[in-house]
């Protein structure tokens, strides 16, 4: 079989095992921390009417009351009826919980309500972060080529100079991530969630791709919420894709700032090639007479000659000028 089929193959399973990873994280959790939930909506609305029977209300009645409903509050358990019928546990909500420990974007909205949950958090994002890191890493690697040097060679073969053509490159990339993963999305997120204006949407986006994760803005946290579930599932596909391409403007600013010596300025490591060989080779194949030392790409036939490892010509090794 051949590499680049191995390759795609490779990473086609690594997301495919990322999913299951995630419906099992889901069921485990749902398992667990769901008769949980639904003993502590039992205790809280058994407390509500207790404090509601009451003929007179004393502070200190009040104050144990406000102090176990802030605390069932802070478990993702409401008080309010309208914010009591959906479970922070089904199977779609527990998906996303695990979606965000692995992703370490964390809203800390819900947590785990039972020492079992607790235990099993961490032993899931152990295996489950430096996983999902991999999957991530993986996936940036095969869209370095098409979306990076590629692009990064049409723009040189049209006239431009290596560092120009890297710079207008990384602005577009810029311009194009900022469009499809903040002002795209925060519209949507404006017209879906009601209490969110545009720019509590851009702000959720921003802490949601930067990983930060305040919790203060959660999608589908509106009581009745439509198709939540669904959702939910959507909201994930976005943050994965989102950090995915986050971390592809990441390394491409890095290289970058190879090629233009910002990193040799500031004694910082370089960028390392990592791209599998089967991505070096162009986009249009130039004739034997076009080739020159200086393309940033092999031709078929060039590459299919054993080079030494120095000698693989990569997007840091371009002709600074």
């Amino acid at each position: 079989m051949h590499s680049a089929s191995k390759s795609w193959l490779l990473l086609t399973g690594f997301i495919l095992f990322y999913i299951i990873y995630l419906l099992l994280g889901a069921l485990v959790f749902s398992s667990i921390e769901r008769p949980v939930e639904e003993q502590l909506k039992n205790d809280i609305e058994a407390l509500k009417q207790e404090f509601l029977n009451q003929s007179c209300v004393n502070a200190t009645s009040l104050e144990r009351f406000l102090v176990k409903v802030l605390t069932a509050n802070k478990y993702g358990v409401s008080i309010l009826k309208n914010s009591s019928v959906s479970s922070n546990w089904d199977l779609a909500s527990s998906m996303f919980f695990a979606n965000t420990l692995v992703t370490t974007v964390g809203y800390g909205h819900t947590t785990p309500l039972s020492d079992t949950g607790k235990a099993f958090s961490i032993l899931y994002a152990v295996i489950g972060v430096p996983f999902t890191m991999l999957v991530l890493t993986a996936c940036v690697q095969r869209l370095m080529f098409p979306l990076v040097h590629a692009p990064v060679g049409l723009f040189q073969r049209c006239g431009l100079d290596p560092r120009p053509a890297t710079a207008l490159h990384f602005t577009l990339l810029l311009v194009l991530v900022v469009l499809g993963f903040f002002v795209a999305p925060a519209a949507v997120f404006s017209m879906v969630e009601a209490s969110w204006s545009f720019l509590d949407a851009v702000y959720f986006c921003f802490i949601s791709l930067c990983t930060i994760g305040l919790g203060d803005y959660v999608p589908g946290e509106q009581p009745g919420q439509k198709h939540r579930p669904v959702y939910k599932i959507v909201v994930m596909v976005y943050l994965f894709v989102g950090l995915m391409t986050m971390y592809l403007l990441l390394r491409t600013f890095h290289k970058m700032a190879d090629l233009h010596g910002l990193t040799s300025f500031l004694q910082l490591p370089r960028c390392e090639e990592a791209e599998p060989e089967e991505d070096r080779e162009p986009i249009v194949e130039d004739g034997p007479e076009d080739q020159t030392p200086s393309s940033p790409y092999l031709t078929d036939k060039a590459a299919s000659k054993p080079l030494d490892p120095g000698s693989q010509p990569s997007y840091n090794t371009i002709n600074k000028g």
